[in-house]
């Protein structure tokens, strides 16, 4: 399951298959996802000092196929923006993207495509958990290193700084103590928990989807 999926999973409602973020959030976190999977992949990084490509720039450093169908059309349009920052290609990396992983995860039995009507005119579409088994393990997973303290895997990690920059800790693992979740998950996305590469990988892309969400919201505002 890539780390988008499992973001996605956490997104919506089981019962209802609405989302539970909203749609700016979730999609520059969903291509965020990508990005950093293929990072942890060792197929992009983030230039450090000394590289051909600026500093805090995207390097490709193996365009090999993944042999996942989403992430190398991610790493194809990634192999065109090489020497970008990490904010300016989440626009292109989130088209279409949620749709791509809803069906996919549909496929798998994970979720239920419903269709349906709003007003018996508008078309409309929700996402009902189908096998909630993969979900459930997830939630489980994070509430361990968020709530009792376990260290986390690097993928585990890269959702918590993900979770953390889509405002989506409370819906993720609910908690009496809401402020404890945010500073452990603080904590886990600024601690020494992969490589240098994947760690500033991780520190970009979390501070690029911030700018993305603020910079959309500032657009819609002003419309």
């Amino acid at each position: 399951m890539l780390i988008a999926e499992d973001l996605v999973l956490l997104a919506y409602d089981d019962e209802t298959g609405k989302p539970l973020l909203d749609s700016t959030r979730l999609d520059y976190g969903l291509a965020g996802a990508l990005l950093l999977e293929l990072s942890l992949l060792d197929k992009v990084t983030v230039a450090g000092p000394g590289e051909q490509v600026k500093k805090d720039r995207l390097v490709l450093r193996d365009p090999t196929p993944t042999g996942d169908d989403v992430l190398d059309r991610a790493l194809a349009d990634l192999a065109d923006d090489e020497g970008r920052k990490p904010k300016n290609v989440l626009g292109s990396l989130r088209k279409g993207l949620r749709d791509r992983l809803l069906r996919r995860l549909a496929e798998r039995g994970v979720l239920r495509r419903q269709s349906g009507t709003v007003l018996r005119v508008f078309p409309t579409t929700r996402w009902p958990a189908a096998d909630a088994s993969h979900e459930a393990a997830l939630r489980q997973r994070l509430h361990d290193v968020l709530v009792t303290g376990l260290e986390p895997d690097p993928r585990t990690a890269a959702l918590v700084s993900l979770l953390l920059a889509v405002d989506g800790l409370r819906k993720a693992v609910p908690s009496d103590d809401r402020r404890a979740v945010k500073r452990r998950a603080k904590e886990i996305s600024e601690s020494d928990w992969a490589a240098d590469a994947v760690k500033k990988a991780v520190q970009e892309v979390q501070a690029a989807v911030t700018a993305a969400i603020v910079a959309s919201i500032a657009v819609a505002s002003g419309s």
